[in-house]
């Protein structure tokens, strides 16, 4: 086993990863890809320590497991679809959604399974999972740069692991019993000091390496859900599912203020903040919206220009994959949250679609990325501009499948 690296008082996490770093490429423990430093890494013993998973009652009971999508831990995706699992691998990044699940295709080899657990695999072999709360994750496996036998964490610094264990807690995924493992190289197992521990960071419950499995008795809580004041408007730009999230939990009363919205509130009496909150009211649709039943189709408009202002620069927005059991009111409210509220809303619910018709182009694009990864009544929306915009004044909408 190779020696402690040890670590003089008051190192920073980044202090920390940095020597786990360089001791892995230094020693010769780094694997591919490298150099290993800003990754999970991966190191020569990898599948060995992922092989011990097999020995582990939390691996043999569950049903549902969500490993990450880290080099190092693709013995345990492989270990998983061996034994018929349910296997769920965060999207790289949350840029689309929460998780895939891998689905490797019926009668798969043994080789077909082994690409199944690749990187390459994920992209190939997975579906996307709604956040309509149907996971049950049983075991949460992630990877580490640095874990202490108490099972105090640190990852590469990102903190996309927490989150995502954050939001499975939101999503009713995760129970407090629920067993995190980590798999890491002896040399990756220091003592962290606990003053460098948030309390949004995970814990772990199960550490592998190539030479022993530690049981970590880790008695420190796991993060209960999501900290919004700690979340940035940055972080919400970059991961669309949090949006959907933190608007689910709005619904139900929660306090979602973000980090950046604290230091607003402090600041909104500035004369600056209020010339920019009149602005900001300025250029909302100012008047209610009517609206006409036609048909089965729900058409609203902005009562201000019920001809749409007959500029031709109307740019509509396609909105599919609409559960059966949303309403318009819903979609509607969902519009107004994400500050999307369009001119128009041409509602048509049996084809699980609706077209939303903005005042031009860039109107349109602003409210396509915002409504990126919305999800509603367990669907991840369909948000994009529609195939056939706006000719001579009039929608053709019905082409638009």
């Amino acid at each position: 086993r190779p020696p402690q690296l040890c670590f003089p008082p008051g190192a920073s996490k980044q202090d920390v990863r940095e020597k786990v770093w360089d001791y892995l490429e230094a020693s010769g423990l780094a694997d591919f890809p490298r150099p290993v430093h800003r990754r999970i890494p991966n190191f020569k013993g990898s599948h060995q320590a992922c092989c011990s998973v097999k020995e582990l009652d939390v691996f043999n009971r569950a049903r549902e497991i969500k490993v990450d999508p880290d080099k190092p831990l693709e013995g345990v995706r492989l270990a998983a679809l061996q034994a018929r699992k349910t296997l769920l691998v965060p999207t790289p990044r949350l840029r689309t959604g929460l998780f895939n699940k891998i689905v490797p295709p019926s009668g798969a080899t043994k080789e077909i399974l082994r690409i199944c657990a690749t990187s390459q695999g994920i992209k190939e072999y997975s579906v996307p999972v709604g956040l309509d709360g149907k996971a049950r994750v049983d075991l949460v496996v992630v990877g580490s740069v640095a874990v202490s036998e108490k099972g105090w964490r640190i990852g590469k610094g990102e903190g996309y692991a927490d989150m995502e264990y954050a939001m499975m807690v939101s999503m009713g995924a995760v129970q407090e019993d629920t067993p995190v493992i980590t798999i890491v190289h002896d040399c990756q197992v220091v003592d962290v000091a606990e003053e460098l521990l948030d309390d949004h960071d995970l814990t772990v419950d199960y550490i592998l390496t190539p030479t022993r499995t530690i049981r970590t008795n880790c008695k420190r809580p796991k993060p209960q859900g999501i900290i919004w004041h700690k979340v940035s408007y940055e972080m919400l730009e970059k991961i669309p599912v949090l949006k959907s999230l933190r608007y689910r939990e709005k619904q139900t009363g929660k306090d979602v203020t973000l980090q950046d919205e604290h230091s607003d509130l402090a600041n909104a009496n500035t004369p600056a903040a209020l010339k920019e909150k009149a602005m900001a009211e300025n250029t909302r649709p100012q008047a209610a919206m009517n609206s006409a039943q036609i048909g089965q189709h729900y058409v609203e408009s902005d009562s201000l220009s019920p001809r749409l202002g007959g500029s031709g620069m109307i740019t509509t927005v396609y909105v599919g994959n609409i559960p059966p059991s949303v309403r318009v009111s819903e979609l509607k409210c969902a519009l107004r949250e994400f500050h999307a509220t369009p001119l128009r809303l041409n509602w048509q619910g049996a084809q699980h679609r609706a077209f939303l018709d903005y005042k031009d182009k860039a109107t349109a694009e602003s409210a396509v990325s915002s409504l990126k990864g919305l999800s509603l009544g367990g669907n991840t929306l369909r948000v994009e501009l529609a195939k056939n915009q706006r000719n001579k004044g009039q929608v053709e909408i019905n082409s638009q499948k």
